[in-house]
C-alpha cells in the first residue's frame, strides 16, 4: 500500500489561521526564490517527493511568505537561485533583510532544522552565493542543517540535474529517518503517474470567459501606450537593439535603476501550430473551467477560473521553453509508441542522463520541437500545468528618469535572435512580442524596485560603467542627475563599432559638450588590424589617476551594469589595479577595499545572464 496525497496550503500565500495547526507530524515547508523558474520547478519536484513519502509539504515563494513566520517552523527546505554575478533573487530580499538584522539573538532558530539547494553557474566567482550565505546565516542564528547543502551547476554535463539527482536521494533518506513510514505503507514509486495539479472541465453552458486583463487589478501594473519603437543599431548590424518609449495617462513613480515587468504573449501562429501538433486544435476555443486539486504544486499567477486552452497556451504556459528533466519524467506516461517509450526511459536512466542533456538542454530544443518528434504522445488536458512551465514575466532595466520624462518610461532592449548548434533559428518570446508593437498599441507594465540606489548626497560623483544594453540603468541615473543640475557624472560605455551599435551616442556626446558628463567610450572592433582590442576596463586603467581621486578623495559611487559574463570581473579587477597603482595598496588590501565599497553601497552591480 502507498500513501494517499496529503493536502497542503496554497503556494501563493500563508493561511495564518491554520498555520499553528499545521505543525503536526509529517509536515515541512519548502521556500523557493527564483528568477527564471528553475527554483520553482525544483520546489515542485521536492513537494512531489514529499507526497510520495506521505509528508505534507507547504510550498511558498519567499516573497509570498511572511519572514516573521520562520521562527515558527520546525523543518524547512530552501531552494535558492542566483541572479547576475552573485546576487540573491528579488523574491528572497524580504526574508534575507530580516535575517540580516543585527539585533537577532544567536539562538533564534535553535528549533529549526533546514536544508538548502542552490542554483548557479560555476563560471562565475560567486557560484551559488545566496545559498551559501543563507546556510551560514541560519547556522549562526542557531539552526541546524540536516543534510549538506546541494549546489546545482549550469556548467555540469547534465546541468542542474547533475547535482539535484544525488542531493534528492540524500534528502529522501534523511526525511525517511525523520518521518519513518507507517507499517504497511510503501513510498510511492517514481514510475507511478503522479496526480494532476488541476482538473480541467468543460465549462457549464452559458459560462462567461474571464476576458478581463488579469493584470488590470494589480496596482503595481499601469496601462501604457507605445509611443516609440525604434531600432538603434545599424540595419546591417547582426544585433537588433530597440529603444522603446511608453506613455501613461496618469502619473507613475519609479527611481533610477528600477525595473519594468512585462508579461509577453506567444505568437498566434506559434500557438496554432502547437495546438495542431498535440491534437488540441479542435477543442482549443471551447470554454473550460480550471479547478485546483493539489495545493503543493504551483500554478501560473493570475490564472482565470474559466478560459480556453488557446488562451492558456497564449498567456500562461510556455511552449517555447527548453524542457527540464521533470518534463520527460511525466512525458513517458503519455507516449503510446514502444520505441518512444524506450527512448524516454533511456533519457531518465542514470546512464542516459547525459544523452538527455545532449538532446534537449545543450542544443536548446524547445518543448514544442520535442513533441513534434515524439508524435505518439497524447497529453490529457488535466496534466498541461504539470507538463508545461509557466510563461514568465520578463524584467527590463528602465532607461529613463521619470523626472526628465514625466508619465513616460523608456527601455533599451536587445531583440533575441540566434541559431542553435543545430542551426535552428531562435527568437526570444518576450522581445519578439515587443518588437512587433506599434505606436498606439497598449499593454500593462509593472514597476519593481531595482538594486540601484543614488548617493544620499546628490553632489557625490558617480562613475557609471555600462557596455552594451547595460547602458539602460546608467541612462536613468545620468538623466536624473542632470535634470537635478548635478554634473559630476562619468560614463564608460563599450560596444563594437561607432557606426553600428553606439547606443545613445549622440545623447552622450551632447551632454559631454555641455559639461554635464565625462564620457569615455571603447569601440572594441574599430582599432587597427593586429592591435589589441580596447574595452571599458582598459579605459578605467588609462584614467587611473582620475578614478583614484574620485573614489578615494571624493567618495564617488560606482555602478556596473551589463552582461554577467567576463565584464563585471574585468571591471572590478581594473578598479583594484587603480587602487594598487595610484593608492599604493597591496592586491589583498585593494580587493578588501572594493568589497567594503560594495558593503557600504558605494559599488553596485546590476548584471544579468
Amino acid at each position: 500500500m502507498t500513501c494517499s496525497s496529503p493536502s497542503s496550503s496554497s503556494s501563493s500565500a500563508v493561511d495564518h489561521a491554520e498555520h499553528n495547526d499545521e505543525h503536526d507530524e509529517r509536515t515541512l515547508t519548502i521556500l523557493y526564490a527564483t528568477e527564471t523558474g528553475t527554483a520553482q520547478d525544483v520546489a515542485d519536484r521536492l513537494a512531489r517527493l514529499c507526497r510520495g513519502l506521505c509528508i505534507r509539504a507547504r510550498v511558498h515563494s519567499m516573497d509570498a511568505y511572511p519572514p516573521e513566520e520562520l521562527i515558527n517552523e520546525a523543518l524547512v527546505v530552501f531552494v535558492v537561485s542566483t541572479t547576475g554575478s552573485g546576487h540573491e533573487p528579488r523574491a528572497m530580499i524580504p526574508l534575507w533583510n530580516m535575517l540580516l538584522r543585527a539585533d537577532l539573538p544567536e539562538d533564534l532558530f535553535e528549533d529549526l532544522s533546514f536544508a538548502v539547494f542552490g542554483l548557479g553557474d560555476s563560471a562565475y566567482e560567486k557560484f551559488c552565493w545566496p545559498a551559501k550565505l543563507l546556510s551560514r546565516r541560519l547556522v549562526s542564528l542557531g539552526a541546524s542543517e540536516f543534510i549538506a547543502r546541494g549546489e546545482g551547476d549550469d556548467q555540469h554535463g547534465m546541468g542542474v540535474d547533475g547535482a539535484l539527482g544525488p542531493w534528492t536521494k540524500q534528502l529522501s533518506a534523511a526525511l525517511t529517518d525523520i518521518f519513518p513510514l507507517p507499517d504497511g505503507i510503501e513510498p510511492e514509486s517514481s514510475d507511478t503517474l503522479p496526480s494532476a495539479r488541476v482538473s480541467i472541465l468543460d465549462a457549464e453552458p452559458g459560462s462567461h470567459l474571464t476576458c478581463k486583463d488579469p493584470l488590470s487589478e494589480d496596482p503595481s501594473y499601469h496601462l501604457a501606450s507605445v509611443t516609440c519603437n525604434r531600432r538603434m543599431t545599424a540595419d546591417d548590424w547582426n544585433q537588433d537593439v530597440r529603444h522603446f518609449e511608453f506613455s501613461f495617462e496618469g502619473d507613475i513613480q519609479y527611481q533610477p535603476g528600477d525595473v519594468a515587468v512585462i508579461h509577453p504573449e506567444a505568437l498566434p501562429s506559434d500557438v496554432e501550430a502547437f495546438l495542431s501538433c498535440i491534437g488540441y486544435a479542435n477543442i482549443a476555443d471551447e470554454p473550460v473551467t480550471i479547478q485546483r486539486t493539489l495545493d503543493d504544486q504551483s500554478l501560473p499567477d493570475r490564472l482565470p477560473t474559466t478560459t480556453t486552452i488557446r488562451e492558456i497556451f497564449t498567456r500562461y504556459l510556455d511552449i517555447n521553453a527548453v524542457p527540464r528533466r521533470s518534463f520527460f519524467e511525466l512525458l513517458k506516461h503519455f507516449a503510446q509508441d514502444e520505441l518512444e517509450i524506450e527512448k524516454l526511459g533511456e533519457f531518465l536512466s542514470d546512464e542516459g542522463a547525459y544523452e538527455m542533456y545532449e538532446y534537449a538542454q545543450r542544443p536548446r530544443r524547445t518543448i514544442r520541437e520535442v513533441l513534434e518528434e515524439f508524435r505518439s504522445v497524447r497529453i490529457p488536458r488535466d496534466y498541461i500545468f504539470d507538463l508545461f512551465p509557466p510563461l514568465r514575466s520578463r524584467h527590463f532595466s528602465i532607461s529613463s528618469s521619470v523626472k526628465a520624462n514625466p508619465r513616460s518610461l523608456h527601455l533599451c532592449v536587445a531583440i533575441i535572435q540566434y541559431k542553435t548548434m543545430l542551426k535552428i533559428p531562435r527568437r526570444g518570446v518576450c522581445t519578439t512580442w515587443l518588437a512587433r508593437l506599434r505606436p498606439g498599441d497598449k499593454l500593462r507594465i509593472g514597476l519593481q524596485k531595482g538594486f540601484i540606489t543614488l548617493p544620499p548626497n546628490p553632489k557625490t560623483p558617480v562613475i557609471c560603467i555600462g557596455p552594451g544594453t547595460g547602458i539602460a540603468p546608467m541612462r536613468s541615473i545620468i538623466q536624473e542627475r542632470i535634470y537635478d543640475g548635478i554634473y559630476e557624472n562619468t560614463l564608460y560605455f563599450g560596444c563594437r563599432h561607432a557606426l553600428k551599435d553606439h547606443h545613445y551616442g549622440e545623447e552622450w556626446e551632447q551632454y559631454a559638450s555641455e559639461g554635464k558628463l565625462t564620457y569615455r567610450v571603447a569601440f572594441s572592433r574599430d582599432g587597427p588590424e593586429g592591435v589589441a582590442r580596447t574595452y571599458v576596463q582598459h579605459l578605467i586603467k588609462e584614467d587611473s589617476s582620475r578614478i583614484w581621486d574620485l573614489i578615494e578623495t571624493r567618495n564617488a559611487w560606482v555602478y556596473i551594469s551589463g552582461s554577467s559574463n567576463k565584464m563585471p570581473a574585468a571591471v572590478r579587477a581594473a578598479l583594484q589595479q587603480v587602487l594598487v597603482s595610484e593608492g599604493g595598496k597591496t592586491e589583498e588590501d585593494a580587493k578588501d577595499y572594493i568589497v567594503r565599497m560594495e558593503r557600504e553601497g558605494r559599488l553596485t552591480e546590476e548584471c544579468w545572464s
